[in-house]
């Protein structure tokens, strides 16, 4: 069997990175274009389809992708597409460069002044920032919410048009390792001779049930591989940096996996915390990566209580047939029961009592740790712990506010 083709009707990997001669001289040409200043999440944006992370997507979404995407979950030709993919403008800015459509312009980090594209403008629109966060977040919370105040923080144009690629930041020299590209990726499960690879998605230090997450993927029998893929771009404040979580992952992967099996990655993208539509972002940029199924357990991509512990799951029973060719493996709400002695799930342990299930919570992992409390011994793996343990210990202290699911309810009526 052959792994999954890259998203979209042509079904090739579309990246958008310049190199050599090529990059040199539209570097030279990008000195001289009016300036667009891109946020971090515009940027790392920039970056994902630089890579090809978003195919088949060519740039920012002009207007009716635009609108497609937040209302229907789908571009104008019919490709599924969950989140839209935007650059905005203020009305100063526009002015102030004279934007037109037809206009080349040079796509600029705001944080490092630094070249990072360059755009063909396409298209100059002006949206509503209210009704795409009602449809896309399912909530216009700009204090709670960090996707929500981001987008109520962009300007009121987005501007759409293809882009090439000109930047890859810092993340090639800072994850040597681990920063795969997605044709990267399916040569190395190629090689490995993995046909369906399952995914999992972490922002987090990888826990005692985020391990068996994937060792019950493992195990079911549906992936011969797994690729442990973090998101090593902007976070909200109080999560845990990339490097620290990236030497938690080879920890884990060195000491409690089989080498054959496990293989680990890391990518550019900012957090959105769009829950349900980001579980469907993470899934179609995982098939790009060549993987067939992504793991999507209890409250995926989501962040305070905007969302329900299993709505990342159930949304993708409302997409239409070929909408996505990667496949959710759906996991119940995982534990360490104390009677069975192991991690289970609430499908697997009819045990509820006081005192039965210890309940793994990211958010609450992260708290205890920040605020130098004792970590359960069933939480976390030595080896992470201590690697944890030597990061708080200079990490600046923040408040980390209770989670919505870190509580487990109980199945009993």
């Amino acid at each position: 069997m052959a792994l999954p083709k890259p998203h979209g009707p042509e079904g090739k990997l579309k990246p958008l990175l310049l190199y050599g001669n090529e990059r040199q001289a539209e570097i030279k040409k990008a000195q001289e274009l009016p300036k667009v200043f891109m946020s971090s999440r515009e940027t790392s944006d920039t970056l994902m389809l630089g890579i090809g992370a978003f195919t088949p997507l060519n740039g920012f979404m002009k207007k009716e992708d635009y609108k497609q995407c937040v209302h229907n979950l789908k571009l104008v030709d019919g490709t599924m597409w969950p989140m839209p993919v935007t650059l905005s403008i203020t009305e100063q800015e526009k002015q102030s460069i004279g934007l037109q459509e037809g206009m080349e312009v040079a796509l600029i980090d705001r944080a490092s002044d630094e070249i990072y594209g360059t755009m063909k403008v396409e298209d100059i629109y002006t949206y509503d920032k209210e009704v795409e966060c009602k449809e896309v977040f399912k909530t216009t919370d700009t204090e709670g919410h960090p996707g929500v105040s981001k987008v109520f923080n962009q300007g009121d144009y987005n501007i759409g048009g293809s882009i090439k690629v000109l930047n890859e930041g810092k993340y090639p020299e800072k994850y040597p390792k681990y920063y795969l590209y997605p044709e990267t990726a399916r040569k190395l499960f190629e090689e490995k001779g993995w046909s369906n690879v399952v995914a999992f998605q972490t922002r987090n230090p990888m826990h005692r049930s985020h391990e068996y997450l994937v060792k019950f993927a493992l195990e079911s029998g549906f992936a011969d591989g797994a690729f442990i893929h973090a998101i090593v771009g902007a976070l909200k404040k109080g999560d845990i940096p990339g490097e620290t979580r990236v030497k938690c992952y080879e920890a884990l992967a060195e000491n409690y996996f089989p080498r054959e099996s496990i293989s680990v990655g890391v990518y550019p993208m900012e957090m959105r915390y769009g829950g349900p539509r980001e579980a469907l972002l993470h899934a179609v940029f995982r098939q790009n990566w060549g993987c067939s199924y992504l793991i999507v357990g209890r409250d995926h991509a989501g962040c305070g209580d905007y969302y329900g512990a299993f709505d990342a799951q159930t949304i993708f029973d409302e997409l239409w047939d070929g909408a996505l060719e990667l496949r959710p493996m759906k996991i119940a709400w995982t534990f360490y029961c104390n009677k069975c002695e192991s991690m289970a799930s609430q499908r697997t342990c009819p045990h509820d009592g006081e005192g039965d299930r210890v309940v793994v919570s990211g958010t609450k992992f992260r708290r205890i740790m920040n605020e130098g409390g004792e970590v359960p011994d069933k939480f976390s793996r030595p080896e992470v712990l201590e690697i944890l343990r030597d990061y708080y210990k200079t990490a600046e202290k923040v408040e980390i506010k209770k989670g919505a699911f870190e509580d487990m309810p109980s199945t009993k009526k």
